[in-house]
């Protein structure tokens, strides 16, 4: 018996003003949502998934599925030695990783105007079991990945067994982090954000020659695909990818350091993140509702693990005023205080507080990629600050964190990337009053790679720990962050390697902290 997809509504004409009308049946056709047309067969001049395999967003009944085909991923004009033909890719799920029990197979079309991408979004699975996935085109065989679905939403499951990561410049270290966290028992990974650099590329500490093309800072839709070519040829990212379903969301390098959606942009800036959000889409595994429209994308979304937790992912990027005071440092900016500034934008933020009051899990988790807890690096009088991440929007942070409490949030976890430090920190309901109530929990992660190898804790990071009570670990190493969620307590342990300038670094456990149901703070663990 053939098993395919249940059929899903198609998506808006809205959804593809972006891309050109006519990416509206590339997008469909992508996801497997339109029966495939007969296409002439395409031989493969090289092998075609140098790219790799993934999955992500796990939901009860299935998950969404991903490759892009590219024998030549480092291509100068971004096509990854693909030509403007249509390919069929066809794509089996299987209960085990011999591929006896095939429970779902199905043929999605990788067209050129989606960088020969597939994002088959496959149904009709078993809530919280494991399943192997693998794809076939040009004649050629994928490597076979691993994924896993939520449980069903009625159910309380013993565990949720997690890591986050982000802060991965390919040119500043090697990523063994990445192999270690591949040989974790996890059931999904969340990746906060810097996925890849947009400066200029060199291969001095990877000791390898980096094409002329790649030396140069990513503007175009070209640049920005053969950029994640470059990234994904690092064969323990592609590991990581294959062994577990992952939840992406984007930070600033993605597009350029530092952008916030909401100020005014000219048209050349507006292209970029345009191009920037098309190769976002075409290299992760993303379901078609976050398929961008221009210089917009739907990212902020909700995953459920049945009553255990609810993931909620931010976007505080796209909806953001503009960094007060500039964005870098300040010990004297009154306007990051302004009632009306908002990080997450009027609508993100009524939805965030919506899933508050209607969520009937112990653990809400927000998935978040700039700091929330104060970070205040002068361990005197003053009070000095990074204004890009919520420092920059104090008021709109104490009205969420206030909201949580007063709509009854039983335990609230925040994950955080961005800094390429580790921290473990108490939220505070009101941060300029070390004695104010404890109302969460924020753990931050360090790098993959970025700012290179890092040591435990050097001189900003003991000025950070001295200046701000509420946090009550700080560590400068790379690595990634390993969590154990159960219904009666949450452990985190912060991973790390020693260097990332050299491979094959060794990876331990730098601390660890438990929080208590119902008792926002931390204990060591």
């Amino acid at each position: 018996m053939v098993y395919r997809t249940s059929p899903v509504a198609p998506p808006s004409r809205r959804r593809f003003l972006g891309i050109g009308a006519a990416s509206a049946a590339a997008v469909a056709l992508g996801t497997g949502l339109l029966p495939v047309p007969s296409t002439r067969p395409v031989a493969a001049r090289s092998y075609p998934f140098t790219l790799g395999v993934a999955s992500g967003d796990p939901h009860p009944d299935g998950v969404v599925l991903w490759t892009r085909l590219a024998p030549d991923p480092l291509a100068p004009d971004g096509r990854g030695g693909m030509d403007d033909r249509d390919v069929t890719v066809s794509y089996q799920v299987a209960a085990d990783e011999r591929f006896t029990t095939v429970v779902r197979r199905g043929q999605a079309v990788a067209s050129a105007e989606l960088g020969h991408s597939v994002h088959p979004e496959v149904t009709g699975l078993e809530p919280g079991r494991e399943y192997f996935y693998r794809f076939k085109a040009m004649g050629e065989i994928s490597p076979v990945g691993r994924t896993r679905t939520a449980p069903d939403p009625r159910a309380q499951p013993a565990a949720l067994r997690f890591a986050f990561a982000s802060c991965q410049r390919w040119d500043d270290g090697h990523y063994t982090a990445y192999r270690h966290l591949a040989a974790e028992d996890l059931d999904l990974v969340l990746h906060l954000g810097d996925y890849l650099y947009e400066y200029p590329v060199s291969g001095a500490v990877r000791q390898v020659e980096v094409p002329d093309h790649l030396a140069a800072e990513t503007v175009t839709l070209e640049q920005y695909r053969a950029r994640y070519g470059l990234y994904k040829s690092d064969p323990d990212l592609r590991a990581a990818h294959a062994r577990f379903p992952w939840v992406a969301v984007l930070d600033d390098h993605e597009v350029d350091n530092n952008w916030a959606g909401a100020a005014p942009a000219a048209d050349a800036e507006l292209a970029r993140r345009s191009a920037a959000f098309q190769a976002y889409y075409e290299n992760l595994p993303l379901r078609r509702a976050a398929l961008p429209e221009g210089p917009t994308m739907g990212l902020h979304r909700r995953i459920s693990w049945g009553r255990l937790a609810d993931l909620t992912v931010l976007d505080t990027r796209q909806y953001r005023d503009d960094q007060p005071c500039g964005d870098g440092f300040s010990s004297d900016c009154p306007d990051r205080f302004a009632p009306d500034r908002t990080l997450l934008g009027a609508e993100q933020r009524d939805w965030l507080l919506e899933g508050f009051a209607s969520s009937p899990a112990r653990w809400h988790v927000l998935g978040n990629q700039v700091p929330m807890a104060q970070t205040d690096v002068d361990p005197g009088a003053d009070t000095r600050v990074w204004l890009d991440p919520w420092d920059g929007y104090v008021a709109e942070r104490d009205r969420v964190l206030a909201e949580a409490t007063a709509l009854g949030v039983r335990n609230l976890v925040v994950v955080t990337g961005d800094r390429h430090q580790n921290y473990a920190a108490e939220l505070k309901a009101d941060h300029t009053d070390p004695d104010s109530a404890t109302v969460g929990t924020e753990f931050v992660g360090t790098s993959i790679s970025s700012s290179r190898d890092g040591e435990d804790l050097g001189e900003q990071g003991r000025a950070i720990l001295a200046a701000n009570p509420h946090l009550r670990f700080v560590n400068e190493q790379r690595g990634y962050v390993r969590c154990l969620v159960t219904p009666e307590r949450w452990q985190t342990d912060f991973r790390v390697v020693p260097y990332v300038t050299r491979p094959d670094a060794p990876v331990s456990t730098r601390a660890g902290f438990v929080v208590e149901d119902g008792h926002p703070g931390l204990l060591e663990g």
